[in-house]
């Protein structure tokens, strides 16, 4: 017998605040059929005053530890992936940890942009392979709107808030049952400036606004994101045949597509989001993964594929079955 880890629950959350193409016709140069023919997205979810990255974080845990079934005492830790913090510190993780009165065990933020989650799981598998804990909620939470420059039509129309959850916890079974397989993480900083903020605490003291070289970031994101999905595929003896859904960061349905042709994936195995959505960076993934769980689409035993791409560059997939 060997230690898994394995998804016990999902859960997510967004603000019932929505932003569709429409509105953001009024206040910058743009159309809904610009945004749509180049992102696929017809509306995203932002928050309104008063509500925090930490917010929404914390319904999405709540609603994965209500679906795993288990108890806020059972809970060995929190790991939020996040880009836009409640404060500088402390943590995200240390919020969610206090309102849902988990008990004091580690809590900590990851920062790896929209690859957050996929660093986030990761971090955590290797917290239960190495016996540290056994029931981790892993998190990405973000408010995207309040790093954007409401007058730049290449980056405002491209993103949106919201969170998104799992409860990862080690049970004993064999190789071949449920559990997460293999996780691949890189980072590349020679490109960082492709997609960065023009602040942060340190440099300017305020968080910045999103800056984007977009037509870098879709050359680099297309053959990044088929290396890292071939990777963890062919490392585990299998092929885009054997995935039952590809479940990839919301970024741009362009992106989306071409990396499911590269691997011969048809894209009713690919589970998207993100004409709904937006762009939600870190929550991307792990919002997907829960809104397909719920609607009925992924099941349980089916072999599933999370992979991102975000700013650093930083990338990164991981092989499971759910």
């Amino acid at each position: 017998m060997t230690i898994k880890s394995v998804i016990q629950g999902t859960g997510s959350y967004l603000p019932s605040k929505i932003l569709t193409n429409a509105d953001l016709e009024k206040i910058v140069d743009t159309s809904d059929e610009w945004i749509f023919q180049r992102t696929g997205i017809r509306q995203r979810h932002v928050v309104s005053e008063g509500e925090t990255t930490s917010t929404l974080a914390i319904e999405a845990a709540r609603r994965a530890l209500e679906a795993s079934g288990l108890n806020a005492e059972d809970i060995d830790g929190v790991i939020v992936a996040t880009t836009t913090p409640d404060l500088t510190f402390p943590s995200v993780a240390v919020h969610v940890q206090e309102a849902l009165g988990l008990p004091a065990n580690m809590a900590f933020d990851i920062q790896a942009v929209c690859t957050g989650f996929v660093y986030a799981i990761s971090t955590a598998h290797s917290f239960l392979q190495t016996g540290q804990a056994k029931n981790i909620l892993v998190i990405g939470a973000e408010t995207m709107s309040r790093i954007l420059d409401w007058t730049d039509r290449t980056t405002c129309v491209l993103f949106g808030d919201g969170a998104g959850a799992v409860v990862l916890s080690a049970v004993e079974g064999e190789k071949e049952d449920r559990g997460i397989i293999s996780t691949h993480l890189y980072a590349d900083g020679r490109k960082k400036g492709i997609l960065c903020t023009s602040g942060g605490v340190s440099k300017t003291q305020d968080a910045g606004m999103i800056e984007m070289q977009g037509r870098d970031v879709f050359k680099y994101a297309v053959k990044l994101m088929h290396d890292v999905v071939d990777e963890s595929l062919s490392e585990n003896g299998y092929t885009g045949a054997d995935l039952d859904w590809l479940v990839p960061h919301q970024a741009n349905v362009r992106i989306i597509s071409a990396t499911a042709d590269k691997l011969g994936l048809p894209m009713e195995k690919v589970v998207m989001t993100v004409s709904k959505h937006g762009n939600t960076s870190a929550a991307s993934i792990p919002l997907a993964l829960d809104q397909a769980v719920r609607a009925g689409q992924i099941q349980r035993n089916q072999l599933i594929l999370l992979e991102a791409l975000g700013g650093g560059l930083t990338w990164g997939a991981t092989l499971l079955r759910f």
